[in-house]
C-alpha cells in the first residue's frame, strides 16, 4: 500500500501571519490536527496540534504572556517541512517520521495534494494481521504525577523527562488521568491570554448569628492537573498484539494507552511506538 491510499485530502491552509488562535479555531472545527502554511500559493511551512502543545507549554515567559491571538503561526510552524511522493510506500512514511521526530508529512506531486499523519498509518497498521505483541513495542517509562500539582510542575516533569504524557494519580497512588502537551496547550488557548489559566476559589466561614453562612472569594489559584487532565484511556494488557492497541487507540481517539500486567501499569504504548513496529 502506497501514502496515496491512506492520505488526507484536501488540505487546509493558513498563512504565515495568520494567529495561534485562528489556527487552533480551524483544527477544532474540521476536527483536523494538520495545517499547510502558505503563502503566494506555495507552502512554507507545516503546523500541528503537536507543535502548539510543545510551544504554548513551554517555560518560556514569551510564550506565557502572549495572547494567542497575538502570535502569528509563522513563530510555531515547522519551515521547509519534510515532503513525501504519493506512490511512497507506508513503511517510507513511517521511518521519515521517525527519523525527523515528526506525525504529519506533506504529500507532493508538484503541488501539495494531501497530508499523511501517525494516525494515517497507525489505522493502516490497525488493518493487518500481524503477530507483533505490545511488549516487544511498548515504552517502560512512565512519568507520574499527582492530581494536586501544578500545570508548572506537570511541564517541568514533561521537559525534564522529554515526555508528551504524563499519567496522573490520587492520593493511593492509583491512577486517574492523563495530561498530555495537548491537554496543557489548549487549556491556554482556551484562556486566549498565552498564559497558564487559574481559578477562583471559594471558602465558607462560619455561621453568622443570624445563622445564615457568608462566603467570600479567596485570590485567584493556578490550576493544577485534576483541572486539565484527559479521563485515563482504557488499559490494554502486556500480553495482547500491537495490532488490537492499535484499534484501541483509534476508536478511543487516543495516541497512548497505559499497558498492564497482573491489574499494574507498567509502561505506555503509542502512536510512535507502533509507527516503529510498521514494516
Amino acid at each position: 500500500m502506497n501514502v496515496k491510499d491512506i492520505m488526507s485530502s484536501p488540505v487546509f491552509t493558513i498563512a504565515p501571519e495568520e494567529t495561534v488562535a485562528h489556527a487552533r479555531n480551524l483544527m477544532l472545527k474540521h476536527k483536523i490536527s494538520t495545517l499547510i502554511v502558505a503563502e503566494n500559493e506555495e507552502m512554507v511551512g507545516i503546523v500541528t496540534k503537536t507543535d502548539l502543545g510543545k510551544r504554548l507549554a513551554q517555560a518560556e515567559p514569551m510564550w506565557r504572556r502572549r495572547p494567542i491571538d497575538k502570535i502569528p503561526v509563522s513563530m510555531v510552524m515547522h519551515e521547509n517541512p519534510i515532503s513525501i511522493y504519493p506512490g511512497a510506500s507506508v513503511t517510507q512514511a513511517s521511518e521519515l517520521m521517525i527519523e525527523n521526530g515528526i506525525n504529519s508529512l506533506a504529500v507532493v506531486n508538484r503541488e501539495v495534494v494531501g497530508i499523511v499523519t501517525g494516525t494515517d498509518i497507525m489505522r493502516y497498521f490497525s488493518e493487518q494481521d500481524l503477530k507483533t505483541k505490545i511488549s516487544e513495542v511498548m515504552t517502560e517509562d512512565i512519568v507520574f504525577v499527582h492530581r494536586h500539582h501544578t500545570i508548572n510542575h506537570v511541564i517541568h516533569e514533561m521537559e525534564e523527562n522529554k515526555t508528551n504524557r504524563v499519567i496522573v494519580t490520587d492520593d493511593t497512588d492509583e491512577a486517574v488521568g492523563m495530561i498530555t502537551t495537548s491537554n496543557v496547550a489548549f487549556n491556554i488557548m482556551a484562556d486566549n491570554e498565552g498564559k497558564l489559566p487559574s481559578k477562583s476559589i471559594k471558602m465558607t466561614r462560619r455561621s453568622s448569628p443570624a445563622g445564615q453562612k457568608e462566603y467570600r472569594y479567596v485570590k485567584e489559584v493556578p490550576l493544577v492537573a485534576e483541572d486539565i487532565m484527559s479521563e485515563l484511556p482504557p488499559v490494554v494488557d502486556i500480553k495482547n498484539r500491537a495490532v488490537y492497541a492499535a484499534k484501541m487507540m483509534i476508536s478511543e481517539h487516543t495516541i497512548a494507552l497505559p499497558v498492564v500486567n497482573d491489574g499494574k501499569i507498567i509502561g505506555l504504548i503509542s502512536r510512535r511506538d507502533i509507527l516503529k513496529a510498521v514494516q
